[in-house]
């Protein structure tokens, strides 16, 4: 079955190649949209067709709602994925692609609009019995009252943006000391990012895990989950490891978070993928926030499932049902991200945009490699820095692992600095080998004491497996050289 004729990715990189490949593998034809730095990159090629969208920075092209909406008219694709990033969990332009007839691959825009408010979702979960931590249940009013209810929740404490995402925003207080620069701070980059400075505060968790779970609904009502994934090594709060299934899940706490996951779901009115956010401490989860989207590690997700996001994702935005229950939905074996971004991790993760001037994927048994990049390519400056995710499967965490650590050794980027030391010391470190993770992982002396020792190693298996590279180059270009000599003298004689 078709279900639509042509979709327009409205974004760029590899998830729009992600999207594109589920669309050729349906029959559908495809259109991209491009930024003036873009004009030349992969996902322009690979689409079947491929529009303008403005200049380098996103607000001009790939957040330009309307004129995506207009390329969208003016090719005739009766729908639009988002990705993620850009406007995916944009609720003004979901209620757009609406108005004008365009079938937004997404949630609802009452929905994004809902669940876009960290305090409005925590209302409104907390009231189905979902569990929360501690909360300011209205945005911070003034500083004497933050510093009351503060002290009621107890300090630590985190100041969060009500309409953000990302960790933008975010400040730890540990007393009330700095309790009242943090609110300020907070405000104002809320209000310069989201258009809104509403903060709250919320009861901080020193070192908890971040578990999420993956749910799919049509429009119908059906609705299944697709299990959990771990992903609490981060920098900034952004995710950096991912890996499904979670490696403390157990059956009990599973079915109580599954439960919760698809309780959300239902009292939002939600329909196609998203993810349920938590956090775990000390046996107990409780509700983060909701991601109305796909998210960058639903890779993993596909990997222990068999299950295609983004094919369920266009079928239920054509408004049919469900093609699966939950009985359907297996978990097969153990699979891992690993976000490849262009950064120096010695150098607080600073973005390192450049040409790529050396370039070979990993392959071989249960490796994925979702990319737009490639040799000769150069990373712009003016976007998210991840490149590439380097996937492995096995059939349990430690040939997953193990898989992931072969991939890394074959992984070849040269000509900017990449998070793949990074990775290869998280794959070798004893307390991420036994799963004992947490989203201040990375700050861990166990970890930085290493890095730099592995980045050396990696800079040197690079450095070799690049020159092995530069070797068959030449040696192809003498063989081509000599097949033409060999064909001259064929043909001289021939004459």
């Amino acid at each position: 079955m078709r279900y639509f004729n042509k979709i327009l990715i409205a974004n760029r990189g590899e998830i729009a190649i992600r999207v594109m490949r589920g669309c050729r593998e349906l029959g559908i034809e495809t259109v991209a949209v491009y930024s003036e730095p873009d004009k030349n990159s992969l996902h322009v090629k690979y689409a079947d067709e491929a529009y303008p969208a403005g200049e380098a920075h996103p607000s001009k092209s790939y957040l330009n709602k309307e004129k995506i909406i207009s390329i969208a008219k003016k090719c005739g694709a009766e729908a639009i994925h988002p990705g993620y990033g850009f406007l995916a969990e944009n609720s003004e332009f979901a209620r757009l692609c609406d108005e004008e007839g365009i079938a937004f691959i997404g949630p609802s825009y009452k929905t994004i609009e809902k669940m876009g408010s960290k305090l409005g979702s925590k209302h409104m979960v907390s009231s189905a019995g979902v569990p929360v931590l501690p909360y300011t249940h209205d945005g911070v009013r003034s500083i004497d009252e933050a510093k009351k209810i503060s002290s009621e929740i107890g300090y630590p404490v985190i100041v969060k943006a009500s309409a953000g995402g990302g960790g933008i925003g975010m400040q730890i207080v540990e007393d009330e000391s700095g309790l009242e620069e943090a609110i300020e701070k907070g405000m104002r980059i809320a209000r310069s990012a989201f258009g809104d400075e509403t903060v709250f505060i919320e009861k901080y968790l020193v070192k908890p895990r971040h578990i999420e779970l993956q749910i799919l609904c049509d429009q119908q009502g059906n609705r299944v989950h697709l299990y959990d994934r771990e992903c609490s090594i981060q920098r900034r709060h952004q995710k950096l490891v991912e890996e499904a299934p979670c490696p403390i899940m157990t059956d009990e706490l599973r079915e109580k978070m599954t439960g919760s996951a698809l309780k959300v779901a239902e009292v939002s009115g939600y329909y196609n993928a998203g993810t349920v956010e938590f956090l775990y401490s000390n046996g107990e989860y409780y509700f983060m926030e909701m991601n109305t989207r796909l998210q960058v590690e639903h890779t993993v997700t596909e990997m222990v499932t068999g299950i295609d996001l983004v094919k369920q994702q266009i079928r239920v935005a054509s408004g049919e049902d469900l093609a699966i229950s939950q009985d359907d939905v297996k978990l097969h074996g153990h699979a891992i991200e690993c976000r490849i971004n262009a950064e120096d991790p010695l150098n607080n993760f600073t973005a390192d945009p450049g040409k790529i001037v050396r370039y070979r994927s990993p392959g071989g048994p249960g490796i994925r490699v979702d990319s737009g990049i490639h040799m000769g390519y150069t990373i712009p400056p003016m976007y998210d820095s991840m490149i590439s995710k380097l996937c492995s499967w096995g059939f349990d965490r430690e040939e997953s692992i193990n898989r992931m650590r072969r991939a890394i050794y074959e992984y070849v980027i040269l000509g900017v600095k990449t998070t793949l030391p990074l990775h290869h010391a998280i794959m070798n470190n004893s307390q991420f080998i036994e799963g004992k993770t947490h989203t201040h992982f990375l700050t861990e002396e166990h970890v930085k004491k290493n890095l730099a020792m592995y980045l050396r190693e990696e800079e040197t298996r690079m450095q070799t497996l690049a020159a092995s590279m530069r070797l068959g180059k030449e040696a192809a270009a003498i063989t081509a050289a000599v097949n033409v000599y060999v064909q001259n003298i064929r043909n001289n004689s021939d004459n």
